[in-house]
């Protein structure tokens, strides 16, 4: 048992001394959207919102959209079957703004996910040069659309996505969070998408603006009609097909509350976590192992009698927490001494993957505000 886990640790400084050097490559091209100049006029923007049962949400949402400085902009809410007043308020936002046009979706056809299919429907009502689809509780500093667009044009993309600051107010759903983008940091390295010669590409549901042109001609929403992490996708498929595309923060200009409560978590990501690990149990034991080994394990073992299992735990959780620090720093506005209850949160992100994927094949797929989509379906149209 020593020697595996001697190899096992020795292994994880080699990775996590190779995961640090591509943050610190990478980071450096990870440009800060609120140093960004500003585009005040130009082509028409297309705003697109696609909503199911977000009435405590999308006005406080709409109305920071609607203070933006970039003045030629269209909103195109849709209200996808939703059973309570979120209609009712897109239409009052609506009769108060004439920039405003909205769209009730009241079935849903086969083959499709419900929040793809009204951006879709969304689309085909926009008439702007570009598309920035957004959520319905995300909310804007003003000058957002104006650094973006400039951004965009500056660096003549085909798609340009932002990473919001997630907002969080208790501490343990802040930890979660900050794990969250640790994690993806170094499952999906979403900084990759600034490099022109690469493949990994990467999207954020918060914003995800993209031209028009480049979209249709991409294939739209129909290339991703039946994934819950549609934009991520959108953003993996485009990069991959050869568009342009870059990611930046937008930490100070971009919010959005990721979930309310650990709870909430728990429950929102049963939707798409499956998803993330492409519908493969492989996947799903590799990742639950590679958790623990990685972030949880050099805790326990740090207190080994065994001198080598406890220097090598400890440089095992020191090149993380630089690591931690690096993403944290950069990625969120939560301080780096979350990393102090690392393993904690560790543990919870695997409840969280065991979880997502039992009740998967629990229930036989996906349900999503509401709607079920059976795994046969899901799995089909990768």
């Amino acid at each position: 048992m020593e020697t595996i886990l001697i190899i096992l640790f020795s292994l994880g400084i080699l990775v996590w001394l190779v995961f640090l050097l591509d943050a610190l490559i990478g980071l450096r091209n990870l440009d800060a959207l609120e140093k960004e100049a500003k585009l005040e006029t130009g082509p028409l923007l297309s705003v697109i919102v696609a909503a199911r049962n977000e009435e405590k949400q999308i006005r406080a949402s709409i109305l920071s959209q609607l203070k933006q400085t970039y003045i030629n902009v269209e909103w195109i809410l849709v209200n996808d079957r939703s059973t309570d007043d979120t209609g009712k308020i897109m239409d009052e936002l609506a009769e108060a703004d004439t920039r405003i046009r909205v769209f009730h979706i009241n079935g849903l056809p086969n083959g499709w996910l419900g929040k793809n299919h009204a951006l879709y429907k969304g689309t085909l009502q926009a008439a702007g040069r570009w598309l920035l689809f957004t959520d319905a509780d995300v909310r804007y500093e003003e000058d957002a659309f104006a650094k973006a667009l400039h951004y965009f044009e500056r660096h003549e993309l085909d798609l340009l996505t932002a990473a919001p600051n997630l907002n969080a107010t208790h501490f343990w759903l802040k930890s979660f969070v900050a794990f969250f983008l640790f994690g993806f940091s170094y499952f999906k390295r979403p900084w990759m998408a600034n490099n022109p010669k690469s493949k990994i590409g990467t999207g954020i549901g918060a914003f995800n603006l993209v031209s028009k042109a480049a979209y249709e001609s991409f294939g739209t929403h129909e290339k991703i009609k039946m994934r819950p992490d549609d934009d991520l996708q959108l953003g993996m498929k485009m990069k991959r097909a050869g568009y342009r595309q870059r990611i930046v923060t937008a930490l100070h200009l971009i919010e959005v509350e990721w979930y309310g409560s650990l709870k909430e978590a728990f429950i929102g990501l049963e939707k798409n976590t499956f998803a993330g690990l492409n519908y493969r149990i492989s996947m799903v034991f590799f990742s639950i192992f590679g958790v623990f080994v990685t972030n949880v394990l050099p805790f326990l073992t740090i207190f080994s009698p065994n001198k080598t299992i406890a220097l090598l735990s400890l440089g095992n959780i020191v090149l993380s927490g630089i690591h931690y620090c690096l993403i944290i720093r950069r990625m969120t506005v939560f301080s780096p001494a979350l990393f102090l209850v690392l393993p904690i949160t560790a543990l919870l992100f695997i409840y969280s993957i065991i979880r997502a994927s039992f009740l998967t094949f629990k229930r036989g797929g996906i349900v999503w505000r509401g709607t079920t989509y059976r795994l046969s379906e899901l799995r089909e149209k990768e």
